[in-house]
């Protein structure tokens, strides 16, 4: 099977869209912001609560995550379209510049931003790194989740961001 028959067969399964963010304590004086789009995200156990990431390996996250155990993930709604492409675009500008109209705050205990508007954030620490091909599976127990808005979710099928129903 070529891996353009893998991506055609795969594209046609709809995916939530989530913002991943960590705080990179090295980048500068004080520190960076860095987030990506993905929609290989996954609750993986209830107890203890889990979920799990799928990052391209040698990304900015992946190499982040490596160093840095505690990030967050930001569930996008359906309004949130457009930072969804922001964080997803290839060759793009820095994160501080990304980050900068982009309503957040730093969680309580990762100090990872958490997207205003979102449905739902989860402020996770890695508890295992899974090499899996050409991508790194983050496993991280969920340390605290808030839901700061009620909302349609922003979802991902055959290549496009869609809105349910």
């Amino acid at each position: 099977m070529s891996s353009d028959e893998f991506r055609a067969a795969l594209s046609r399964l709809a995916a939530g869209v989530v913002l991943v963010t960590a705080h990179d304590p090295d980048s500068g004086a004080r520190g960076e912001a860095v987030g990506m789009t993905a929609t290989a995200f996954v609750s993986v156990s209830l107890d203890p609560p889990l979920v799990m990431v799928s990052l391209r390996e040698g990304s900015r996250m992946d190499d982040l995550l490596a160093e840095q155990p505690q990030w967050a993930v930001s569930l996008l709604a359906e309004s949130q379209r457009h930072i969804a492409g922001r964080f997803a675009m290839k060759g793009r500008v820095s994160d501080r510049l990304l980050f900068e109209d982009v309503p957040h705050t730093p969680g309580r205990i990762t100090g990872a931003p958490l997207i205003g508007g979102a449905l739902a954030t989860l402020e996770c620490r890695t508890e295992q790194r899974v090499p899996a091909g050409d991508h790194t599976l983050v496993i991280g127990r969920v340390l605290a989740a808030t839901l700061p808005s009620d909302g349609e979710p922003l979802a991902y099928y055959r290549g496009r961001y869609r809105r349910l129903g």
